[in-house]
């Protein structure tokens, strides 16, 4: 017997929404009828438990058990009288029959077990549908809904819905850009990670591709449209989520077609259970008893009680542990998984530059400490991310930032400052392609020298990659939307020898793709929307939380809350084990139901008997998958 289970866990909270971080949408749980329908259930069970196992009169507990068969009961009985009438059946309609079976001959508690399990099971599934669903649409707010279009010199504004191949769009510094399209007039660096996840706000100029949904951060930028809106990267990332996770359907299916063998056998095999001794002579009651007997010890409490144990607790282990696995499904394919693909940007590293070099120029008169705190003075007023990585550095050394004066910044060109009199500019050099940003200073238009910044290496990734290649037994692949220099710099640092850079969001599903089609099973973490269709059509989908997007977090199958990479692999050994557990407690139930079933058949098994080597065995392999909420079990190698 197989249950449909999905639990799911929500994300640790994120901070207030920004300018570049679009306001989550996300569905309350009890606005969800299966939720509240499922909560009324469970508190009247919990309610009635106490009175009945306390020899309370049976007027005191048994209205309350009434309302938790008719809360929990009623629309999975539904359904499954829909589904008779197309000439189906489903397990959901065979454990009412079940429930109300007990009842029927007094075991009353079983039934409403039963029933909450089932109402519980039901509403965790309709709440991971509608966070699924909230995600996709809060991706959607990424791209603005107007955009200010130009036509014969005069602006309007107009939605970008409306935007047009060829239409010249005005986008404004601390603007989203409406439409794919390519720069035609002025300058600005524009914050494009959400598309190709690089860590650090890219210059744009005319001739420069822009994308929608990227936000421009200085400068005036007068975009030509060169895709229909319907077709931007940014839509082409929502079709490429939804189709998936439409993928991810197999299991289900596979479900489904146990649950109508299972559903048939049972009726078919009570039926009989009361039919042949009846048409033998048997008694009336005896029959009732013996096919009512029959139903209990073969329902699915033990089998569903059997697997969820290990994987639930191995989700309270991981959350103890910064990891947060959404569901028993999702928990279960993190252990299956043969490979791994990594993102760069935010995953291996940590998405923020650090000063990693300071080359004072021989004749300048400067050492290395006075020109780092001379670029620290300049660009302290300014809020970039190269600004705020320089002064940082200069603070970590002790340096003393000298005041600055008549501050300006260019978009492209660096900031210029008066300090102590002298007129200081710096700015980024040309090495788009290099492994870092390297910033040129200058004093009264003399080049002092040179800084250089990287994006910040995490100092668990290397650890991290060594122990999944140790799992897989296969190092991990490389995907990243970065330059190739700074990948490879990354990629030989942590020991990786696939690298593959340059990918748009749909290089990287297709680099997934091609290896589940090769028949691995794809463990790939990612941080940014860039990456979601990435961690949705992968096998299991792993996001790191620290500064991961709204639309990654939701779409992963877990969450690494305090963004340590080397949870990554603990998870996945976490996730080992409790399949391993499950296989054990599946076989006890197994064990367990089979001779119940076979001693009401062939003997005569008393109904106190059956009762309590039924709950005899959830109690046991629910026990036995209790054991992964213990510290020893994370630490496990």
């Amino acid at each position: 017997m197989v249950c449909r289970v999905s639990i799911t866990v929500a994300p640790a909270p994120q901070a207030a929404p920004s300018a570049s971080a679009p306001p989550r949408r996300r569905t309350r749980v009890l606005a969800l009828p299966e939720a509240r329908w499922a909560l009324v259930s469970l508190v009247a069970f919990l309610l009635a438990l106490p009175l009945d196992l306390g020899g309370a009169s049976a007027w005191t507990y048994g209205p309350l058990y009434a309302v938790a068969y008719a809360a929990g009961g009623w629309e999975p009985a539904l359904e499954g009288l829909r589904a008779l009438r197309e000439k189906t059946l489903d397990v959901d309609l065979l454990m009412i029959v079940a429930a109300l079976g007990a009842a029927a001959i007094g075991q009353v508690l079983d039934g409403a077990l039963l029933i909450v399990i089932f109402a519980t099971s039901g509403a965790l599934e309709a709440l991971a549908t509608a966070r699924t669903a909230d995600s996709v649409r809060g991706l959607l707010d990424l791209a603005p809904t107007t955009a200010t279009r130009v036509r014969d010199g005069n602006e309007e504004t107009v939605p970008t819905a409306d935007l047009a191949v060829g239409d010249l769009v005005l986008v404004r510094p601390g603007e989203r850009i409406g439409a794919d399209g390519t720069v035609v007039e002025g300058a600005g660096e524009v914050d494009q990670a959400t598309i190709t996840g690089e860590s650090l706000p890219v210059l744009k100029r005319p001739g420069d591709d822009v994308f929608a949904g990227t936000l421009n951060g200085t400068g005036a930028l007068r975009v030509r449209v060169g895709r229909d809106p319907a077709d931007s990267v940014i839509a082409r990332i929502v079709t490429l989520v939804e189709e998936a996770s439409r993928t991810k359907a197999p299991t289900q299916l596979f479900i489904e077609k146990i649950e109508q063998r299972y559903s048939v056998g049972v009726v078919v095999a009570t039926l009989a259970v009361f039919g042949i001794p009846l048409a033998f002579g048997a008694d009336l009651t005896d029959a009732l008893l013996r096919a009512m007997t029959f139903m209990i010890v073969a329902s699915p409490c033990a089998v569903v009680l059997a697997t969820m144990p290990p994987l639930l607790s191995a989700i309270a282990n991981a959350g103890r542990h910064g990891v947060l696995v959404k569901s028993a499904v999702a928990m279960e394919r993190l252990g299956e998984i043969d490979t791994a693909a990594l993102d760069k940007t935010g995953t291996l590293t940590e998405g923020t530059p650090e000063v990693t070099a300071v080359h004072p120029l021989a004749g300048s008169g400067v050492d290395e400490d006075a020109l780092l705190a001379l670029a620290a003075a300049a660009e302290h007023p300014s809020e970039h991310p190269l600004a705020r990585a320089i002064v940082a550095a200069a603070r970590a050394r002790g340096l003393r930032i000298a005041p600055a004066e008549d501050f300006t910044a260019a978009p492209g060109r660096g900031v210029t400052a008066v300090v102590d009199g002298r007129t200081v500019h710096v700015g980024r050099a040309d090495s788009p392609e290099g492994a870092e940003t390297t910033v040129r200073v200058t004093r009264d238009g003399i080049l002092l020298g040179t800084l250089a910044l990287t994006d910040r290496l995490r100092t668990d990734a290397a650890p991290a990659t060594a122990a999944l290649t140790a799992l897989t037994g296969t190092a991990p692949t490389l995907l990243t939307g970065d330059h190739a220099a700074a990948a490879a710099r990354v990629a030989e640092a942590t020991g990786i020898t696939d690298v593959r850079a340059g990918l748009l969001p749909e290089d990287k599903v297709e680099a997934v793709r091609e290896r589940e089609r090769a028949g691995r099973k794809v463990l790939f973490v990612g941080d940014g929307v860039n990456d979601a269709p990435a961690l949705a059509a992968a096998h299991a989908g792993v996001a790191m939380g620290g500064a991961g997007s709204d639309l990654a977090l939701e779409t992963a199958d877990a969450v690494v809350v305090r963004d340590e990479l080397t949870a990554v692999p603990a998870v996945v050994r976490l996730s080992r084990r409790a399949r391993r557990l499950v296989v054990q407690n599946l076989a006890v139930a197994g064990v367990f139901i089979t001779a119940l079933v076979l001693w009401d058949l062939i003997g005569h098994l008393p109904l106190p008997l059956g009762v309590a080597g039924h709950e005899g065995s959830t109690v046991l392999v629910g026990l036995n998958g209790l054991r992964l909420l213990r510290e020893s079990a994370w630490r496990s190698e």
